[in-house]
């Protein structure tokens, strides 16, 4: 199955094209053809975060580029879309030889920003609409969870193929900026969450304690590049939650410490700013020392806190392996220790390629043949999540 993937949960615009096979019982195979991402960093970085209109006017510029880049692509001398051998009757627009060979297209329809959803909502319904094509809406957590199966990807990319076997049951954590859950997987496709954060997600922390040390956005990468620097035991901030027997998250007290911690115990180099915090000058080198082990230290309360509760978790269900998804699953120190974790216990540790990490339309993609192939034997249509736009959509 040929399938046209479209992603605009929040500040990435992406499209990919994949081929897809195999059965839920024998792992889904993908083979991704065309993975494009128009990154909005940039725009939003002077804001320090998301703004929804400013990423729906980006996503509306950027779509129809990427599509357009999609066809240049596809119609290539040297594709391997295997366009070229269609059977065509009469004379084909390059957009039409693309389409003529997709099978399924598949959008994002939540969780994430509504104004941003809808513009690639009513994208994908305009294309299905004219190249009369099925399409299915996606759940972008959904998709993250299955984005560890994208193990072959173009050939300029540096992803190596190979056969995977999830032993099952499995626990799924994902880490993002909007979401942190933990869900138990009795097979691919069906689960139940276990656990997930009662204030702020752990990508949302790090993004707070970023810019509480002046760290530009997003915070995430910035956090973990300074943490390197630092003194990971230098400060002993809180593990919320570490403890309780259920498997729920909090980090919002965790930032908050920090926040504390700047106010009491850095002196501040300048006055407040809106009456929030201390303002520091990266400059001076008490300040640049003292962040550095700031960095670190948070960062190694929020992993301990995401092994400990995972691993607990892994027991508690005898899970045979761990898949780690999302965003935040980018950050090298907790993949580091969710794997030793793992390894030391002899349970299987997955998590996506780094290029797949953040928020991209294959996995938008392997999220929805999953979801075909449980759903292709009921007669009509293509059932599944509505196509329309749910920002609070969950598992």
């Amino acid at each position: 199955m040929k399938i046209l993937a479209i992603e605009t949960s929040c500040d990435e615009t992406a499209i990919s094209f994949l081929e897809a096979e195999g059965s839920v019982k024998d792992m889904p195979r993908f083979k991704v053809l065309a993975h494009l991402v128009s990154s909005q960093i940039e725009i939003h970085r002077p804001f320090g975060g998301v703004v929804p209109n400013l990423a729906k006017r980006e996503h509306i510029r950027n779509l129809p580029l990427l599509f357009a880049e999609l066809v240049t692509l596809a119609n290539s001398s040297n594709s391997k879309f295997k366009i070229q051998n269609l059977k065509l009757d009469g004379e084909k627009s390059d957009a039409e030889r693309l389409m003529l060979g997709v099978d399924l297209i598949a959008v994002t329809v939540g969780p994430g920003l509504e104004p941003a959803l809808w513009t690639g909502i009513n994208f994908a319904q305009e294309l299905a609409k004219e190249y009369n094509k099925p399409l299915i809406g996606a759940n972008h957590l959904e998709g993250h969870l299955f984005s560890f199966l994208l193990q072959e990807k173009t050939e300029n990319s540096k992803v190596k193929s190979k056969k995977l076997k999830v032993n099952f049951p499995a626990i799924g954590l994902i880490v993002s900026g909007g979401h942190t859950i933990l869900v138990v997987l009795e097979k691919l496709n069906k689960w139940k969450k276990i656990g997930e954060t009662k204030d702020d997600a752990v990508g949302e922390a790090f993004d707070k304690v970023a810019r509480i040390l002046d760290l530009p956005y997003p915070g995430g990468p910035e956090i973990e590049k300074l943490a390197k620097k630092g003194d990971p035991n230098a400060i002993n901030f809180p593990r919320p939650m570490i403890h309780h027997k259920n498997y729920d998250f909090s980090f919002s007290g965790l930032k908050t410490s920090v926040l504390y911690y700047v106010r009491d115990h850095v002196k501040p180099l300048r006055g407040n700013v809106a009456g929030h915090f201390p303002r520091k000058s990266a400059s001076d080198p008490r300040w640049s020392a003292a962040r550095r082990d700031i960095a670190a230290s948070f960062q190694k309360a929020a992993i301990d806190v995401l092994v400990k509760k995972t691993f607990r978790a892994a027991e508690e269900y005898g899970a045979r392996s761990v898949i780690l998804a999302g965003g935040v699953a980018a950050n090298t120190a907790l993949r580091t220790a969710l794997k030793k974790s793992t390894d030391e216990a002899g349970i299987k540790f997955f998590c996506p390629e780094f290029e797949f990490n953040t928020d991209n339309a294959s996995m938008i993609g392997a999220a929805s043949y999953i979801q075909y192939l449980g759903l292709k034997k009921k007669a009509g249509k293509i059932l599944g999540y509505p196509i329309e736009a749910n920002g609070s959509l969950n598992l």
